[in-house]
């Protein structure tokens, strides 16, 4: 879900994409402002991931507004003057709409924004972990992991037929692995959520493998694998 605000100082604008928003099903407008100052403000305690963005405003232009944040997120500028397009483009938009644009104009620019994150987010998430095993560090890629194993004072990393111990804590496995890829399913286990082959009351299966299903994990399991 892409999270936005829209900032334009004609509040007819601004139905305009938020009423175009509300059609887009991975796009959630969090506010709209009218005024830029308010909206640097709300930036500051609510950061998001794309910007709305009208260029010619009274006490800011959109392009000045947008230079001054220190965090930035992705952009689409909106306005009625395309002589700004090319500013807008020298700031790495992802889209510059011209007044008065339609919905399929607005959807193909947020099918944009979507696959900018997509990349933004694959190219700044490590694919991998190191895993220190006695005194060597090991890199272990997440999609070769099938299940960790906590053994003792150790937690064994069963890749396929290749197993790695290292001394540590399966909950500190826990916070180096990527939630969104993995799951807590015991006090014991932690499991690729996509290695999963079958899943039953206290148990599961992975790569061949089976593993047991603690109680109190087993709601949010269900939850997550039924996604």
């Amino acid at each position: 879900m892409i999270t936005a605000i829209a900032i334009d100082d004609e509040p007819i604008a601004l139905d305009v994409v938020a009423n175009h928003a509300a059609k887009v099903p991975f796009l959630e407008l969090k506010a709209t402002f009218t005024n830029a100052f308010e909206a640097m403000d709300y930036l500051r305690q609510h950061p998001v991931d794309l910007l709305f963005l009208d260029i010619k405003m009274p006490d800011i232009s959109g392009i000045e507004f947008f230079r001054s944040l220190s965090k930035k997120p992705l952009v689409i500028f909106t306005t009625a003057y395309s002589e700004h397009a090319v500013a807008g483009f020298e700031l790495d938009a992802v889209d510059y709409l011209l007044k008065p644009f339609s919905l399929a104009r607005f959807l193909k620019a947020c099918n944009k924004a979507q696959e900018w994150l997509q990349l933004r987010s694959s190219e700044t998430k490590p694919q991998y972990v190191f895993i220190k095993t006695g005194y060597e560090q090991v890199k272990v890629v997440f999609d070769d992991i099938d299940y960790l194993e906590a053994t003792g004072n150790y937690v064994n990393f069963v890749l396929g037929h290749r197993h790695i111990l290292s001394r540590m804590t399966i909950t500190e496995c826990e916070t180096l692995l990527p939630a969104e890829r993995f799951a807590r399913i015991h006090r014991s286990f932690i499991v690729s959520i996509a290695k999963i082959e079958k899943m039953e009351r206290h148990q599961l299966t992975v790569n061949g493998s089976f593993l047991p299903i603690g109680a109190s994990y087993a709601d949010t399991l269900k939850h997550r694998v039924a996604r």
